[in-house]
């Protein structure tokens, strides 16, 4: 299931969505055996134009497509393990996934925004959390496991406005509040709160005269 949800995430609309997954942060003791699963389902994704009905396209730019580049070159060359082939034609860039990526790659805090999955491994909860809270942006946060206790303490701790638990990170229904904390987001969305965002809320106090009050005086 997790598989699943993380090429969902990470490579629907070709990454460029604000939800898409920007960073996996896995345990060692489980990192190979999801990274296979994870690169089986990557691989079977089609990759050309829209109107063919493929699962990944073009991103919106050249200056887009050179900027995930740049951010891919950056972290091969500082050591980052390219599971895939690299397949750019234009603004066409074929899903990607970087195993190994460190804190002095900047894909580690920059948004690629395109087909491009940075994976971080950690030894540890606590490290997955101060990793994931290392990020200057905080819109959503994806936790899976098995214990519901454990995913609880972990959202409570991710500094994010929103924690899917078992799921890729979405937008939601329209009356959920999406609101992203740090670099992501201007205040809270959704119907209500959009409301209450665009409304000026004005008092207006009536003082009642006294029993020996004239009125008109």
């Amino acid at each position: 299931m997790a598989a699943d949800h993380i090429v969902k995430g990470a490579f629907s609309y070709s990454g460029q969505r604000c939800t898409a997954v920007k960073l996996l942060i896995v345990q060692n003791q489980i990192a190979d055996e999801l990274l296979e699963r994870v690169l089986a389902r990557a691989r079977a994704l089609s990759v050309g134009h829209p109107e063919d009905n493929t699962d990944v396209t073009a991103v919106i730019s050249r200056a887009s497509a050179d900027f995930i580049q740049g951010l891919y070159e950056d972290a091969r060359k500082k050591g980052a393990k390219q599971l895939m082939e690299w397949r750019r034609e234009g603004n066409l860039i074929w899903p990607m996934i970087l195993d190994q990526v460190t804190t002095e790659m900047d894909v580690h805090y920059t948004e690629p925004f395109g087909p491009l999955l940075p994976v971080v491994r950690v030894s540890s909860i606590e490290e997955a959390i101060e990793k994931a809270n290392g990020s200057p942006m905080g819109l959503q946060g994806s936790v899976f496991t098995r214990d519901i206790n454990k995913a609880l303490m972990i959202a409570d701790k991710l500094a994010t406005g929103t924690v899917q638990v078992n799921g890729a990170p979405a937008r939601g229904p329209d009356h959920f509040p999406f609101q992203g904390f740090k670099d992501s987001g201007l205040g809270t969305q959704g119907v209500r709160h959009s409301l209450l965002s665009m409304t000026k809320v004005k008092s207006v106090v009536i003082n009642l005269p006294g029993p020996s009050y004239s009125s008109g005086v």
